[in-house]
């Protein structure tokens, strides 16, 4: 509160001086930031077709290959060679689409082996490889 200095009693009047810095302050920075938020956003939006478009096909069956104890492996519970497993992964990379590759593991195996098998895979172009948890 302001005094007066006639001494009648206490002045009541508000000084609005930094009220007005204050929304001033606060205009100039709404002046200056309002034009960067309408800026224009490029979007490409898919525009409808006369064609309809065909379903993508059913993905074929995932390929179960299984790596026990010994590190002997199995191709959808079949016994493989080792040096048949290069070849047979190249075939099903070649198909279109891909099949997914599912890997399962027993606990015990060594980690080169299924290292070896997964760069394997990688060189016979499979892209689609998972790994499946034993129960």
């Amino acid at each position: 509160m302001a005094f007066s200095s006639g001494g009648s009693g206490a002045m009541a009047d508000i000084n609005v001086t930094p009220l007005v810095d204050v929304m001033l302050v606060l205009l100039i920075i709404f002046m200056v930031t309002a034009p960067m938020l309408s800026y224009e956003i490029q979007i490409d939006l898919p525009q409808p077709t006369s064609n309809p478009v065909d379903p993508p096909p059913d993905p074929p069956a995932p390929i179960r290959l299984r790596i026990d104890e010994s590190g002997q492996l199995f191709w959808d519970n079949s016994q493989l060679p080792k040096s048949a497993l290069k070849p047979s992964l190249m075939v099903e990379a070649s198909r279109d689409p891909q099949p997914t590759l599912e890997l399962e593991t027993s606990p015990e195996v060594r980690y080169e082996v299924l290292a070896e098998v997964l760069a394997t895979a990688k060189n016979a172009g499979m892209i689609k490889i998972g790994f499946v948890e034993t129960m």
